[in-house]
C-alpha cells in the first residue's frame, strides 16, 4: 500500500529538520489556530488539544494526506510559560530557569486520510545551570531563544545552558519521536528508516 503524503502543520524548522532527519519527505502547511491558555486548562490538555487543533485545521485543506500537528510549552511554578514577545521577557523567563529544574510538554497529534486522530503528550524534566543577567543577554542577543516556548534552543546555542534533562531529547526539542513512532504505528504505519510500510489498514476510530 502506498502511504499518503506527509503534511507538518507546523512553522516550525526544527520539527520539520527531524523529519528530514527521519528521511521523510514532507509539505509544510503552518495552521492558524488561537493558542491562548483556556481557564484552569492544564499543560498536558493544552498541548493535545492544540496539537489536534492544529493537524484538524490543515487536514481540511489536505484530506488526502497524513497530517502531523504539534505544540510544546514550558512549565515552572505551575505557570505555562509560551514564546516570549519581546528580548527583555525572554531575558526575565531565562533568569528565572536558571539554576531550576522545569518541565517542557509536547502534544503530537495526527489525522488520517478520512479524519480518524490519534494523539500522545510527552513530559520531560530539564535543569539549566545557574547564569547571570549578562549571560542570558548575551544568548538572547543571538536572537535563538526569540520563536521558542520557554525562550530557548535545547538543540542550538541554549545547549550551553542545560545541566540536566530527564526524559525524553526530543520531546525539549518540540517533537517527540518516540510518540511520532508510536502514533504511525496506531495509525497504521511503521516507520521503516526512512518510509512508511503498511502495517494493516488505517484505523478508522
Amino acid at each position: 500500500m502506498t502511504p499518503p503524503a506527509l503534511v507538518l502543520a507546523s512553522a516550525s524548522p526544527r520539527r520539520a529538520a527531524l523529519l528530514t532527519m527521519l528521511g521523510l519527505p514532507h509539505e509544510v502547511l503552518p495552521a492558524d489556530v488561537d493558542e491562548t491558555l483556556l481557564p484552569g486548562e492544564d499543560p498536558a490538555a493544552h498541548v493535545e488539544r492544540l496539537a489536534r487543533a492544529k493537524a484538524a485545521a490543515v487536514a481540511l485543506r489536505r484530506s488526502d494526506a497524513l497530517v502531523i500537528g504539534g505544540d510544546t510549552v514550558v512549565v515552572i511554578d505551575g505557570e505555562v510559560l509560551g514564546k516570549p514577545a519581546r528580548r527583555q521577557d525572554a531575558v526575565a523567563t531565562l533568569l528565572r530557569l536558571a539554576g531550576r529544574e522545569h518541565i517542557v510538554f509536547s502534544g503530537l497529534a495526527l489525522v488520517l486520510p478520512g479524519g480518524a486522530t490519534h494523539a500522545a503528550v510527552s513530559r520531560t524534566r530539564v535543569r539549566f545551570r545557574d547564569f547571570d543577567e549578562p549571560t542570558a543577554r548575551r544568548y538572547v542577543g543571538t536572537g535563538e531563544p526569540l520563536d521558542k516556548a520557554g525562550s530557548y534552543g535545547i538543540q542550538g546555542l541554549g545547549a550551553a545552558l542545560i545541566e540536566s534533562i530527564e526524559g525524553d531529547y526530543f520531546t525539549v526539542v518540540g517533537f517527540p519521536i518516540p510518540d511520532f513512532i508510536r502514533l504511525l504505528e496506531r495509525a497504521g504505519w511503521r516507520y521503516d528508516f526512512g518510509s512508511l510500510e503498511a502495517l494493516k489498514a488505517p484505523s478508522r476510530a
